[in-house]
């Protein structure tokens, strides 16, 4: 049994903790899973409303290794619009549910997958 305390303050930068929501939900299901996710994921923490800097997102994180990405399907038009040098080599998921999310990614083992 493990005990688990998120907080999420009231800090300088506004929205932080709501806009993580899908993230912090991945990463307790994983610990209450004793499974990981996929190694080379990303994901924004929401699904309710366009992420911006989108472009800026994907160059970060294909310089961390990433290779697959979840992105709120309302970005698929800032995705699109998108020189394909930029979004080469990245699998690129757009979702409305949690449920795809999880899917995505792929607890290992998990026999949902």
């Amino acid at each position: 049994m493990s005990k688990l305390h998120l907080h999420v303050p009231a800090g300088a930068t506004p929205k932080d903790g709501p806009s993580a929501g899908c993230t912090m939900v991945t990463s307790m299901l994983s610990l209450a899973m004793g499974k990981s996710v996929k190694k080379d994921l990303a994901m924004t923490g929401v699904l309710m409303f366009s992420v911006k800097q989108v472009k800026e997102k994907i160059i970060a994180a294909r310089r961390s290794g990433v290779k697959t990405m979840i992105f709120p399907s309302t970005n698929r038009r800032d995705f699109d619009e998108l020189t394909s040098n930029v979004k080469e080599g990245l699998e690129v998921h757009f979702v409305d549910m949690y449920s795809e999310i999880y899917d995505i990614a792929a607890f290992p083992g998990d026999a949902k997958t």
